[in-house]
């Protein structure tokens, strides 16, 4: 039997974690239940107290294919590198030079919205085919691969 998978992360700021990886993957983030225009309002309707209201934000895929990614308020920071983290397929079927150009396009286009940029790994083939690694707006790696 096969099973949904939800990617959850620990962070700080859950709504603008929420914006950013929407921007990386392509993603939406998650409307607000039916019957309500915004989440302040369904929010301030079931009677969460406004310092609460960004406890929590989720982003979905708009062709209902890949992973909902969950983002949870937690007080403590990030301590260490990631024991797990995502690849985002930036340049697939792409090798050699042409695809670490667009890995750099992609790179670029993510540093402008919040990413920092970490190390370029040149392709190594046969195994190796080069990656670039940033880290999220709170620190989160991943790789551009």
């Amino acid at each position: 039997m096969s099973r949904d998978v939800q990617i959850t992360l620990d962070c700080a700021d859950p709504a603008a974690l929420a914006a950013f990886w929407a921007e990386v993957l392509g993603y939406r983030v998650q409307d607000p239940p039916g019957g309500f225009a915004s989440w302040p309002e369904a929010l301030e309707a079931f009677g969460v107290p406004p310092e609460r209201h960004n406890d929590a934000s989720a982003v979905n895929d708009p062709d209902g294919s890949g992973p909902r990614v969950f983002f949870q308020r937690v007080p403590e920071g990030k301590q260490v590198k990631n024991r797990a983290h995502l690849d985002v397929r930036a340049a697939p079927g792409l090798e050699g030079e042409e695809r670490m150009a667009a890995l750099e396009a992609e790179a670029e286009r993510l540093v402008g919205h919040g990413a920092t940029r970490l190390e370029r790994h040149e392709p190594e083939p046969p195994l190796a085919a080069g990656h670039i690694i940033l880290a999220d707006p709170e620190g989160n790696e991943f790789c551009l691969d």
